[in-house]
């Protein structure tokens, strides 16, 4: 189980993913430490991710992929790795009427998404994930969470 703790007065992690009620229902039985209520599904027309300015892999510079490093989660090892392959095939954002294998690439497959850090109305960290799988750096990201809240409870206090 994963706990994080997050300061007074703040809310989340809050995700959202490209999918349907069934693909989210799948989600939260696999992760049972998040909440159905901070959880959102954004249907295959991707309106949401759209609106925050995500984009497609098709529309990355080659040459700016090549230069993301990632490094390959510990799973657990081989059982870790064939659970984490059958739940992206149960989750991955491909409508339930779409041709896997002569219907071309699905547009949810080739999507792209990122991190905010929201307090209140404004957005104090936006992260576009440059490839599938670009991750920010979570340290830095629990940080400016800190200091947001921080901020926010002090501004309370004070009245």
């Amino acid at each position: 189980m994963c706990e994080l703790q997050l300061p007074a007065g703040c809310r989340g992690p809050l995700f959202v993913s490209i999918g349907d009620e069934e693909k989210l229902s799948t989600f939260l039985e696999l992760n049972p430490y998040i909440a159905r209520e901070n959880a959102f599904v954004d249907d295959y027309s991707m309106a949401a991710y759209k609106a925050v300015g995500f984009g497609s892999i098709v529309d990355v510079d080659p040459e700016l992929a090549k230069k993301v490093k990632m490094q390959a989660p510990d799973l657990g090892g081989f059982s870790g790795w064939l659970s984490y392959g059958r739940a992206a095939a149960k989750l991955a954002p491909i409508p339930k009427d779409q041709k896997i294998f002569g219907g071309g690439i699905p547009q949810g497959v080739l999507q792209l998404g990122g991190t905010f850090v929201v307090n209140g109305d404004d957005i104090v960290y936006q992260r576009s994930d440059t490839v599938p799988g670009d991750t920010p750096d979570l340290e830095q990201v629990l940080r400016i969470i800190e200091e947001t809240c921080d901020t926010e409870a002090a501004a309370a206090a004070m009245g």
